[in-house]
């Protein structure tokens, strides 16, 4: 059987990694809050899914701010596409389907 990336295979961070994958082209960021909307995920619950992808090197997530307000926006790395990739070819390959 193929392994599943048990970093990406949490529910959480797989609708995580599935809407920076459909919402992003490369090198494109999303703000936090949008982010946030997008998945109907509360913020810390967000921000400890987000730091588990960021260890592992599948996103960035850059605090910067405008005028005096912090924006939090995460993009997805190289790395964390071709993870992702990964995993829906192996999730595919279990579940029988086609890529």
């Amino acid at each position: 059987m193929t392994e599943l990336d048990p970093v990406i295979h949490t529910p959480a961070r797989l609708r995580i990694m599935t809407a920076l994958n459909e919402a992003l082209e490369d090198g494109d960021e999303i703000a936090f809050p949008a982010l946030q909307k997008l998945l109907d995920m509360t913020a810390g619950n967000l921000t400890s899914h987000l730091a588990k992808l960021e260890d592992a090197g599948y996103i960035t997530v850059a605090k910067t701010f405008a005028g005096r307000k912090p924006v939090t926006r995460v993009a997805m790395t190289p790395a964390g596409r071709g993870a992702f990739r990964a995993y829906r070819t192996a999730l595919l390959d279990i579940l029988g389907g086609s890529r």
